[in-house]
Formats: C-alpha cells, sequence, structure tokens
C-alpha cells in the first residue's frame, strides 16, 4: 500500500486511520483507492477525533460526499469512534497527485492515466496531448469525445487496436 511522504512521523493510531482511508475505492473508478489518487490528503487525531482531510477532484465532483462518508466508515471500521473529514479546497486538487501506483492501476483497468508535462503535445503551442492506448501502448490515438463515462475523463479510441477508452484528463 502506498503511503503519504509524511507516514514515518505519524503515531501508530494515525497511521491505522490514514491507511483505512487510504484504502477506500473510488466510487467512480473502483480500481484506485482515494489514497491513490490524492483525493485523502492527510489525516490527525484530535482529542479523540480522527479527522481526515479529503480534496474532491474538483469541486462539482458528484462523488464527494460518497467519498467522505467511505472514508469516515473505513476509519470507524478501523477501530476509532469519533470520525469526521475536513473538505479541503485549497490547494485545489491536481493529477499530480496521483501516485505511480495510482497511475499504474489505471492503466491495467483499461483507463489511460493523465500524462506528465514532458508528454502534454505534440511540440506545438495548443497541441493536441498525445494519449498512449492502454490496452496495446500504441500513441495512434485519437479523442472522440471531450467527456467520458464521467466529467474527468475524455473518451479516445485507438487507431492500432482500434480499441476505445478513457483518458483521465489533467488537471
Amino acid at each position: 500500500m502506498s503511503t503519504a511522504p509524511h507516514i514515518a512521523q505519524m503515531d501508530a493510531q494515525t497511521q491505522r486511520a490514514w491507511e483505512a482511508g487510504f484504502a477506500v475505492p473510488d466510487p467512480e473508478v473502483p480500481c484506485v483507492s482515494v489514497g491513490d489518487l490524492g483525493i485523502l490528503r492527510w489525516v490527525r487525531i484530535e482529542e479523540g477525533t480522527v479527522i481526515a482531510g479529503v480534496t474532491p477532484t474538483y469541486s462539482g465532483c458528484p462523488a464527494t460526499l460518497a467519498i467522505e462518508l467511505a472514508i469516515e466508515a473505513a476509519i470507524r471500521g478501523a477501530g476509532f469512534d469519533h470520525v469526521r473529514t475536513q473538505r479541503v479546497l485549497s490547494p485545489a486538487w491536481t493529477t499530480d497527485w496521483i501516485t505511480p501506483e495510482g497511475r499504474e492501476k489505471l492503466r491495467a483497468y483499461g483507463i489511460a492515466p493523465p500524462v506528465d508535462g514532458s508528454n502534454a503535445g505534440k511540440g506545438a503551442l495548443f497541441a493536441e496531448t498525445i494519449i498512449t492506448c492502454p490496452r496495446c501502448g500504441s500513441d495512434n490515438t485519437q479523442r472522440i469525445s471531450e467527456f467520458g463515462s464521467t466529467a474527468c475523463k475524455a473518451h479516445y479510441q485507438c487507431r492500432a487496436c482500434a480499441e476505445p477508452f478513457d483518458y483521465f484528463k489533467c488537471i
């Protein structure tokens, strides 16, 4: 399981709460956890209450409340009686927060993970992003629709293997 960069500084209780929250599957993309996506920002214990900081992928995300409730339930399931989430809107979530393991899980699930800045275009300003097919690895792909199965994904098709796939958009 991936861990927060600061996990070495956590006491055992906080680490247990973090790990429980981290493992909650994303309701829209269940192959990754909210920890893999970087939605779970931090966990701390204050006066006997576990507080989990949650940053939605975007402010209008319809799954935000479901994610917060699932994190609370998971932490309660790890043995904590008093749990709440705190929605953290600043800084805004970015696809840079997706862990390397999360990116690989997306690819294995058939969703092209967001590209990094070095692969953002074909060489010209305002050029279309090069998206690699998660099934065959070809860069010969085309965008079919700006929106895929959710607002945070675009729909593409591979010209090499002809398979359609979603691309998790960079934010």
